[in-house]
Formats: C-alpha cells, sequence, structure tokens
C-alpha cells in the first residue's frame, strides 16, 4: 500500500495547467537525475488549425496513441463511448497505456495524466492505477475537478487513499505547487 505522501494528485479546473505541470515536474526530475526510471503517459489536444478535435495519449518516451476524436466516423467509431462530442477509443488507449503502468522492480515512479473518464472507459486501466498504489512507488497523477460537486467514483476512491496528497491548481499558484511537488518527490525518491 502507497505510504503517506506517496500519491500526489494534481486537480483543477480545465485549462489551467494541470497536464503542463506535471510534464514540466517529469522534465525538471529527468534533468536533475537522469537514471530515474518514470513510467507512464499524458495527453495531449490534437488540434486542426485552431479547433480542439480530440485528444491523444503520449507515453513519457514520446509515442503516440489516439484517445478521443471528434471527426472519426468508422464504422467500430459506431460502439465506442462518448465524453461530449469526443468519441473514445478505448482499444488505441489501452494498446499504448496499460504497458506503461505495468510495476516493474526497476520503477522510481509513475506519472498519470490524466485518471478521468475518457480513461476510465478502459476496464483495465483503474485495475493498473490500484495495483501502482499498492507497489509503494510514487505516484504523480492529474484528476479532473468534481461535475455538479461529484466526483468519479475511481477518483473520489483515490482522493480518499490514505497515501494521498491534493493539490488544488490555478492560475495564480501554478508556479509554487509545481515546486511543492518537486520537492515532495525529490525527497520520496532520494528514501527509496
Amino acid at each position: 500500500m502507497a505510504g503517506p505522501g506517496k500519491c500526489l494528485l494534481v486537480t483543477g479546473p480545465p485549462g489551467v495547467g494541470k497536464s503542463t505541470l506535471v510534464m514540466r515536474v517529469f522534465e525538471t526530475l529527468k534533468a536533475s537525475y537522469p537514471n530515474l526510471k518514470i513510467q507512464g503517459f499524458y495527453t495531449s489536444e490534437v488540434r486542426e488549425g485552431s479547433e480542439r478535435v480530440g485528444f491523444q495519449v503520449v507515453t513519457l518516451d514520446g509515442r503516440t496513441a489516439p484517445l478521443s476524436s471528434s471527426t472519426i466516423s468508422s464504422p467500430e467509431s459506431l460502439r465506442w463511448p462518448t465524453v461530449g462530442k469526443y468519441k473514445v477509443d478505448v482499444a488505441s488507449f489501452e494498446s499504448l497505456a496499460l504497458p506503461e503502468l505495468q510495476v516493474r522492480e526497476d520503477t522510481d515512479l509513475f506519472i498519470v495524466d490524466e485518471v478521468g473518464k475518457m480513461e476510465l472507459f478502459s476496464s483495465s486501466f483503474f485495475p493498473c492505477v490500484l495495483r501502482i498504489l499498492e507497489s509503494n512507488v510514487p505516484f504523480l497523477a492529474t484528476v479532473p475537478v468534481p461535475k455538479f460537486g461529484r466526483d468519479i467514483p475511481a477518483v473520489a476512491r483515490l482522493k480518499n487513499h490514505p497515501g494521498a496528497t491534493m493539490f488544488t491548481l490555478s492560475k495564480g499558484n501554478r508556479d509554487a505547487v509545481k515546486e511543492e511537488i518537486y520537492s515532495h518527490l525529490v525527497a520520496l525518491l532520494s528514501k527509496q
């Protein structure tokens, strides 16, 4: 079971910079500690011109796969779950993201951006997240803010985990939160 403070969760409204913060922490850690074994993924927007048409999942070593799209219209996409205007390509997400969430002996840190509605359409995703929590490897993840005051059940379970520390991001505290998370992770990693 992840010890106290080993599960760091970043939340905040859409567009506040959660993904950017996580990537800056990752880049700073890799620059300072190049031998760290960090596994996981982040999500990024897919744009056509100025319009967002979907999201992709990106591994920490740069491999990409579609996560969702508002423009795809293949026969198989008719069966895909939707979030707003986006159809979620669960198989594509699972093929790239799930191998990144396998606990290995040499893993120093997991980064998951994000534990959200699209990712949770994968029935295998959250069990992987729970195995990470049980592994005692530090875990940095982003989670969405509650909609209408209610969390997604899996997100609520993460937030209530005894090892979880929440950071609520705003435009005014981004630099301070980045420094706090970085310092927290360096302290955790130095104890391993």
